[in-house]
């Protein structure tokens, strides 16, 4: 797979595949994923000062305002588990929340088969909007950095899309782990990290070719 990146001066994206080796409804968050939820969790890499701030200034490039409701969803799940109310939903989710909760980065994980090639990461156009959560609430993503399929925006750093979100059917998905300069070295051990723990758990990492808008794929 391939996605094409638009230029963004400070952008730094990590993207995978993973396979799943059954319907992920079929799948239980095992304990090792499930201590990641927890603030005390010993991870082996820590958010370096200025990183918060970073990502909001990454966020508001194309005139996104990353605050309030907007806020990005990193930020939203440090004050989830700051109230102890850090909610389980699948594996895949659980695991990608643990990542984002301790190295500070929106991670976007959504279902491959819920997309419609070609993807782009791109600024959301003006009027860009659509439901987030199964009661269909909206966010309105213009101005915003997100992967665009067929159908438009459907995943950023804030929330992503309803109609691209994992289920219990879900069998790959689709990582994003939305980094910026300068702490690409961060965005990089978290990756790294991340993967990690995907191989103990024996699941399938495939790679994604992220290449400039206008690129030829080789």
């Amino acid at each position: 797979m391939d996605i094409a990146v638009d230029p963004h001066p400070t952008l730094y994206l990590r993207a995978f595949l993973t396979e799943l080796p059954q319907p992920l409804g079929q799948l239980a968050t095992p304990p090792r994923v499930a201590e990641l939820l927890r603030l005390d969790f010993q991870a082996p890499i820590e958010q370096p000062e200025g990183l918060q701030q970073a990502v909001r200034d990454m966020l508001r490039q194309g005139g996104f305002k990353p605050s309030g409701r907007s806020k990005p969803s990193s930020e939203y799940l440090a004050a989830t588990a700051q109230a102890g109310k850090m909610p389980s939903i699948n594996l895949v989710v659980d695991l990608a929340n643990g990542i984002s909760l301790h190295s500070g980065w929106p991670i976007s994980v959504v279902d491959l088969d819920r997309l419609h090639p070609p993807l782009c990461v791109k600024i959301a156009a003006p009027g860009n909007r659509y439901p987030f959560n199964a009661s269909g609430q909206e966010i309105d993503v213009s101005g915003l950095i997100c992967l665009h399929d067929q159908q438009g925006p459907c995943a950023n750093a804030v929330k992503d899309a309803q109609r691209v979100k994992t289920g219990p059917e879900t069998h790959s998905t689709l990582t994003l782990i939305w980094g910026c300069q300068p702490f690409g070295w961060h965005v990089d051990q978290a990756e790294r990290w991340y993967r990690y723990i995907l191989g103990e758990l024996g699941l399938r990492v495939t790679e994604v070719t992220l290449r400039r808008t206008g690129e030829t794929v080789s």
